[in-house]
């Protein structure tokens, strides 16, 4: 009698968050909590110094791989991702957490890796009950750096997700900022976790590495086996457990619908986002560091609309100098010339700290001592900047852009220390533009009321959307507990947004648009009726904006705007903004849904 044939698997569909888009197929690695087996021993009064040594190397090899951490990200997606991990090291260099693992060996007569286990869950929860928003979430830095130490502590200096053989797709509980930062993207095609909201580490690093992921799935971790076929759909957040193949041909379909809008989108490079009734709109690039300009010019974009210097400043060990700055700016504004590079000065603070350069330790350091504030107390430092942009603006096209401006005084303070250093150079006979443009982020909410004020002082505005939205909504963007109430067409941000727009046109100065909204293709025609003059964004987003531009009429978007200025919903001004773009541009819908 013939076998009877094993039926094959059901088709499990699971619903979480998509947090990087893409779709993939492949086999899965269960990564299983890699909770280090903890060797506990008392020992004895002599034993200290050795467990103080092997406590102080394993710190020593934790810093230098979380260094290398940041040099391989910094090389392969950029600084800002890799600054994720300045929190990482301000937690090995947390002497009083040092101190106090020292203290307990004596104290408890226990191992090195039964104490720092001790203290490091004690922090962590202690973190973890706060209310402060940025100093709960440095809970889950404390946690894996621990895991970190104890690993070098233990000799084993990888984890299993650095050692795979062949492409998986990674299914776990959740995952670590720096296990994400650290997984060969040839060996894995997309990952998957139990835990985890759009707005932490983990995320963040997923979408910079451009890794298909979803979070959220609650226990999609016990429900696979290492080895099971899975779907991801990191557009949808859909995760199918043994796929049909009636799924796999759906999926094959879609995939290749994508490609052919994608090329499509890659031919409006030399084309100019204008709307198909003549009104153009200036689409910018934000970088980081000079080796960015090539993705710029590769996009088509107009120039530089945001430069972050702060980069520069985080790569190196030391600060940068006069020379160093002058040669990154130049560099940059000689390969967009003849169009626009606007450079922002120094924005450190909040999630960006010198490790070199000692700044107190601040209970809210997104409120705190940061970006102009700083600068403002650093004459010598913020100078040496100003005369190295100055020196870059020889080229005629670099302009100058405050950053975290709440009033006018700071301008007022600012723009006399751009004079100083103006006639610094004069003295030296360096050369450098004396009509030199120069504006400011308009993302706080004190500075959109006051516009008005500070306008008369200034060339252009620059609405730092990030921050706008989450002051003036006062929710943390990265706190998963209140993720949902950022909202950026809520009807606060929409008239902020228009009042300052409306104040700069009155004031003969233009606007333009730098944070997360500038790049979302499905704001595009709700800031375009608004008035905005440039939208500065990733280069990889200006073919999407591209194509909502040039398939829209601008007094279409005029009534957009004036269709959702009266509304109280966000949810309808997003519903507005998607039906219209889904109209003009569903290619484009299809791609960001």
């Amino acid at each position: 009698m013939a076998d009877t044939p094993t039926p094959a698997p059901a088709e499990i569909e699971l619903k979480g968050i998509g947090v990087s888009p893409g779709v993939v197929v492949g086999p899965v690695f269960l990564a299983t909590t890699e909770e280090e087996r903890l060797v506990e021993r008392d020992i004895a009064e002599e034993e200290i110094p050795r467990e103080i040594a092997r406590f102080e190397e394993a710190l020593i090899v934790t810093r230098q791989q979380i260094h290398e951490i940041q040099q391989k990200v910094t090389e392969a997606i950029g600084q800002e991702s890799a600054s994720i991990f300045d929190a990482h090291l301000l937690v090995v260099d947390d002497r009083s957490f040092v101190e106090e693992v020292i203290r307990g060996l004596g104290d408890q007569r226990r191992n090195v890796e039964s104490v720092l286990s001790v203290v490091a869950d004690r922090y962590a929860q202690a973190l973890a009950r706060l209310e402060d928003d940025y100093l709960r979430e440095r809970a889950a830095d404390v946690r894996d750096v621990t895991r970190r130490i104890l690993r070098n502590l233990a000799g084993r200096s990888a984890s299993l997700l650095s050692r795979l053989d062949r492409p998986y797709l990674i299914i776990a509980n959740d995952l670590a900022p720096s296990e994400t930062a650290t997984l060969n993207r040839e060996k894995v095609l997309g990952f998957a976790t139990d835990l985890g909201s759009p707005t932490s580490h983990t995320a963040i690093m997923a979408r910079a590495l451009s890794i298909p992921a979803i979070v959220g799935l609650h226990d999609v971790s016990v429900r696979v086996s290492t080895g099971d076929p899975v779907l991801i759909d990191g557009h949808k957040g859909l995760l199918y457990i043994h796929p049909t193949r009636e799924r796999l041909e759906e999926y094959g379909k879609i995939a290749e619908a994508r490609q052919s809008i994608q090329a499509r989108l890659s031919d409006l490079r030399e084309q100019r986002p204008v709307t198909r009734d003549g009104y153009e709109l200036t689409l910018s690039a934000n970088i980081e560091m000079p080796g960015d300009v090539d993705s710029v010019l590769a996009a088509g974009a107009t120039g530089v609309g945001l430069f972050r210097t702060e980069y520069i400043y985080l790569s190196m060990q030391h600060l940068p100098t006069e020379e160093e700055q002058t040669a990154a700016y130049e560099e940059v504004a000689r390969r967009v010339a003849p169009e626009p590079c606007i450079i922002r000065t120094l924005d450190l603070g909040g999630d960006k700290f010198l490790s070199h350069l000692k700044t107190p330790s601040e209970l809210n350091p997104f409120m705190g001592w940061r970006a102009i504030r700083f600068c403002l107390a650093q004459p010598e430092i913020f100078k040496t900047q100003l005369r190295a942009i100055l020196r870059a603006s020889r080229h005629e096209n670099v302009r100058i852009m405050y950053p975290m401006v709440s009033n006018v005084g700071e301008v007022l303070r600012a723009n006399a220390f751009l004079e100083e250093a103006k006639n610094e150079l004069r003295l030296q006979d360096a050369p450098f533009n004396e009509a030199i443009e120069v504006g400011v982020m308009i993302e706080v909410p004190s500075a959109a009321i006051t516009a008005d004020l500070i306008a008369p002082h200034v060339a252009f505005f620059s609405l730092g959307t990030n921050d706008l939205v989450q002051y003036t909504l006062a929710v943390d963007r990265v706190n998963e507990r209140v993720a949902y109430l950022y909202e950026p067409t809520h009807p606060a941000i929409v008239h902020l947004i228009r009042n300052t727009i409306d104040v700069a046109h009155q004031h003969g100065i233009w606007v333009g648009i730098c944070g997360e909204m500038a790049g979302n293709p499905v704001m595009t025609p709700l800031l375009l009726g608004l008035g905005v003059d440039e939208l500065s964004m990733s280069p990889s987003a200006i073919p999407l904006v591209k194509e909502v531009v040039r398939s829209l009429r601008f007094t279409e978007a005029e009534e957009l705007a004036r269709k959702v200025l009266p509304s109280g919903s966000a949810a309808e001004v997003l519903e507005a903004c998607r039906e219209l773009t889904g109209r003009v541009a569903p290619d484009v819908l299809e791609l960001v849904s």
